[in-house]
């Protein structure tokens, strides 16, 4: 299973967030800060907004902000609310087709992996994620330089904001 860039990028912008406690944040400074579109961001705050893990505020200095604590949103929720399909093989989907449906265990195995992998998202929240807030901070500052586009051709726009 892999999950979708925006699902990628929404974790990121949630965790950019909490590390920005009090203060409006705008998605030119996060899409600046990790390197990535600013047009994807934009979709992925008014998902997120809809979804009441983000508050916008329009209009000069204006920006966004985490709409709870970092304890409180839950991990599991944020990946349901992003991620537009859980269909990890055909017959999971609406129009299967498969003419294996009727006596294969596959998706039973597959769903059950699934349930597995939710739980464990379940079982955490964004605060899991955000380490103490001076390191974090040092971090953050270092990272504010784009990425080229050849490091983003390659990938590395995925890793996670702690590399080195």
């Amino acid at each position: 299973m892999r999950l979708t860039t925006m699902t990628d990028y929404a974790l990121r912008l949630l965790m950019y967030l909490a590390h920005q406690p009090g203060r409006l944040c705008t998605i030119a400074e996060v899409a600046q800060a990790y390197g990535i579109s600013q047009a994807h961001l934009m979709k992925i705050t008014h998902q997120l907004g809809l979804a009441g893990f983000v508050e916008t505020v329009r209009g000069k200095g204006g920006g966004m902000r985490l709409a709870a604590a970092p304890a409180a949103i839950n991990l599991g929720a944020v990946v349901r609310a992003v991620e537009p399909d859980f269909a990890l093989v055909e017959c999971f989907g609406a129009e299967n087709r498969c003419s294996l449906t009727t006596y294969c265990r596959l998706a039973g195995v597959l769903g059950g992996a699934l349930s597995s992998f939710l739980a464990h998202l379940d079982r955490h929240t964004l605060s899991d994620l955000v380490p103490d807030a001076p390191a974090a901070a040092a971090a953050m500052t270092l990272n504010r330089t784009p990425r080229a586009g050849a490091a983003r051709a390659a990938g590395t726009a995925n890793r996670p904001m702690t590399r080195n």
